[in-house]
């Protein structure tokens, strides 16, 4: 929960590759309350009582909506849908907008490459790409070239597209201004 916190403030694209993961992860766990406190509470030996009893509260809830979401088997949670038909928006707004010289030449490169990844938004293709790579990291799976693919071409892109969230959601630019200062 903590992390998730720090996530969402610091870079939106780790707090919804950290979402997806969490839900996998609840999942793996077959939505136990005693396996997830057991490995992602009781685990937190720097936590205070109170924070932990916080944070499993939290996994809870987590637990709950993906079920009341009927996505218990698989899907990601509405809010990350949203966050990234958010991010989806501001790309294809960034596409177009004078204040998008920048992204559009990140971005350029990897156009060519984004059928390749099937079918979906932009955005959605970024994001599936970088959880396998998130995955591959995870089960110690050395697909070099994937991953190098994956870091090269998309990683840039989905960096610049969260940063721009982020300046324009704390109000630092204005997403209709000529150019960024």
């Amino acid at each position: 929960m903590f992390i998730a916190q720090q996530k969402r403030k610091d870079n939106i694209a780790e707090y919804i590759l950290y979402l997806w993961q969490l839900e996998d992860l609840l999942r793996a766990l077959e939505f136990s309350p005693d396996k997830i406190y057991a490995t992602l509470v009781a685990s937190q030996t720097s936590l205070s009582v109170e924070q932990r009893e916080v944070a499993f509260a939290w996994y809870m809830d987590i637990v709950q909506l993906l079920a009341s979401e009927g996505k218990r088997d698989k899907g990601h949670l509405e809010h990350t849908e949203h966050l990234m038909g958010a991010l989806n928006d501001l790309h294809e707004h960034l596409l177009q907008a004078p204040i998008g010289k920048r992204y559009r030449q990140t971005f350029s490169r990897l156009a060519p490459e984004l059928r390749n990844l099937g079918e979906g938004s932009d955005i959605e293709l970024c994001f599936r790409a970088l959880y396998s790579v998130v995955l591959c990291r995870l089960k110690g799976v050395q697909n070099k070239k994937h991953v190098e693919d994956v870091l090269e071409l998309i990683s840039p892109v989905v960096a610049l597209l969260a940063d721009y969230y982020h300046k324009i959601e704390r109000g630092e630019i204005d997403p209709y201004q000529e150019e960024i200062p």
